[in-house]
Order: structure tokens, then C-alpha cells, then sequence
């Protein structure tokens, strides 16, 4: 029964240390501000895959979204960011909420989607003059 007893006080101080490592950020991080294509020729402002991320905002050529807020989570490969977003534009016309997946690979390189199964890679548009 101590066993039993034991092992319970450590799965949930186990749980609690997990949970901490959560920080929340009101908005996106500024290294990942900027536009984003999944190749280098798809930054012309005509691309429908172009994604736009700014401390309050992610937009693509479809959809507007609020940033309410940013959740941080650590990983072996570094930071994995949980977006809160509130969004407007097709295919939904009203207000939907989602969460986004940010995932940094590098400086110029983010992976991005709705879950981990579904990332698709993002490189870095050069800044417009």
C-alpha cells in the first residue's frame, strides 16, 4: 500500500513540473515575424500559400486571424509555439477559432500546421525594400 502511495505523490509531482514548463506569451515571438512560402519562388504577393506573421497576426491570401494568445512549449529541437487563433474569412465567414502549430527548424526555415501530423514547411521571404 506505501508502494501504491508513492508512486501516486510522484506521478503527480511529475505532472506538475511538466505543466510548468508552459510559458504563455500574449503574442508571436518577433523571430518568427515576417512572410513565409513553402519555396523561395512562392513569395510574390500573389501566392496563395504565402503565409504573414506578425506579433498579432497570421494571414494568408483566405484567412485573417488575431493572435489571443501564444503558448511556448520546449523540445529537444528547441521552442514549439501553440498559437490561440481567432479567425476570419473563407472558408468559414464567421469568427472560428484555431490553434496553430509554429515550429522554428532554423532561422529561415519554420514548420507550420493545425497538428503535428500535417506540418508543412515554410521558408524565410526576403524583406521587401
Amino acid at each position: 500500500m506505501r508502494i501504491v502511495g508513492a508512486l501516486t505523490v510522484v506521478i503527480a509531482v511529475a505532472s506538475q513540473a511538466a505543466l510548468a514548463d508552459i510559458i504563455r506569451h500574449a503574442s508571436i515571438p518577433e523571430p518568427l515575424h515576417g512572410s513565409w512560402a513553402l519555396n523561395s519562388d512562392g513569395c510574390g504577393a500573389d501566392d496563395k500559400s504565402a503565409i504573414v506573421l506578425t506579433a498579432k497576426a497570421y494571414s494568408n491570401v483566405e484567412t485573417k486571424c488575431a493572435v489571443e494568445w501564444v503558448s511556448e512549449t520546449p523540445s529537444l529541437r528547441g521552442p514549439i509555439y501553440s498559437a490561440r487563433l481567432r479567425c476570419t474569412g473563407r472558408p468559414a465567414p464567421t469568427p472560428s477559432m484555431i490553434n496553430l502549430i509554429i515550429r522554428p527548424d532554423n532561422a529561415k526555415q519554420i514548420s507550420v500546421g493545425v497538428d503535428f501530423s500535417n506540418l508543412k514547411t515554410y521558408q524565410r521571404c526576403p524583406a521587401k525594400e
